[in-house]
């Protein structure tokens, strides 16, 4: 029996891989581009059938979270963005979707894939594999990072001038007086902003892939028990990963928010 559970867990923990870049994971990929997809469909769609008199439940719902992510971006970003907006929406709408795919039955979609594989391409049931939590994947909630910090940069070169970011990386956090003094404390300051540099996407992956790998990985674990404990001990999970899954979409959203915000402020 333990040695059923270990695989059982083992299988529910193996990616989907190509032959590409050292094993591309296509389930990560695929998973994820379809739910920004569908969160851009269901914007669009929104916005194109908006009604300026009683809007129904969709864009009511649509215009609270639209104003929700508005409301943090005034009380938090200092500066003048137009892709701060669309990005903040963009990064809670679309994290919260790939969170939230940890709360279909933990069955429910590798089973489907085995049977596609095994039926469509002759596949051995027990070598088809699907993970469909993308932010489970350390991967993609790294490439989401790098990207806020490729960001990070942009904003504060934007800002502040190549030679102005260029100059604080030097000269901050600690001013001198003097020529001589800010030669020694170049170095210095030049360590310190490469540390606070990476900290930022390395958090940022971290707490989210942390997070939801826990969350995925107790998920699989109740599964392995009978169905009446697997209710019992599921549901209020479930429920409760209701929050954990919105809380990390909105943590990440709100880093993004300051960490952009300060790139535009001076030390």
């Amino acid at each position: 029996m333990a040695q059923d559970a270990t695989s059982y867990i083992q299988h529910h923990l193996t990616f989907a891989k190509s032959d590409l870049f050292g094993g591309f994971h296509l389930d990560s990929f695929w998973i994820s581009l379809a739910l920004g997809m569908l969160f851009v469909g269901v914007f669009a769609y929104v916005a194109r059938k908006a009604t300026p008199g009683v809007p129904g439940r969709l864009q009511n719902f649509v215009e609270l979270i639209v104003e929700m992510v508005d409301n943090q971006i005034k009380d938090a970003f200092h500066g003048k963005s137009k892709v701060i907006g669309p990005l903040a929406l963009t990064i809670f709408c679309w994290v919260f979707l790939m969170n939230a795919m940890d709360l279909l039955p933990v069955d429910l979609l590798p089973t489907f894939a085995q049977w596609y594989g095994h039926t469509f391409y002759g596949a051995d049931p027990h070598h088809v594999y699907l993970r469909v939590v993308p932010t489970a994947d350390v991967n993609l909630t790294f490439a989401m990072s790098l990207s806020v910090l490729l960001m990070i940069i942009g904003f504060s070169i934007s800002a502040k001038g190549l030679f102005g970011w260029i100059k604080e990386l030097f000269t901050a956090p600690f001013h001198a007086e003097g020529l001589l003094m800010s030669i020694i404390l170049a170095p210095i300051n030049f360590a310190f902003q490469l540390v606070e540099m990476a900290a930022k996407p390395i958090s940022l992956a971290l707490r989210l892939f942390g997070n939801m790998y826990a969350g995925e990985l107790i998920f699989i674990l109740i599964a392995l028990l009978p169905w009446w404990i697997n209710w019992v001990l599921g549901t209020p999970w479930a429920i409760f990963h209701i929050l954990v899954i919105t809380l990390q979409a909105f943590v990440f959203m709100m880093l993004t928010i300051v960490y952009l915000s300060l790139a535009v402020e001076d030390h």
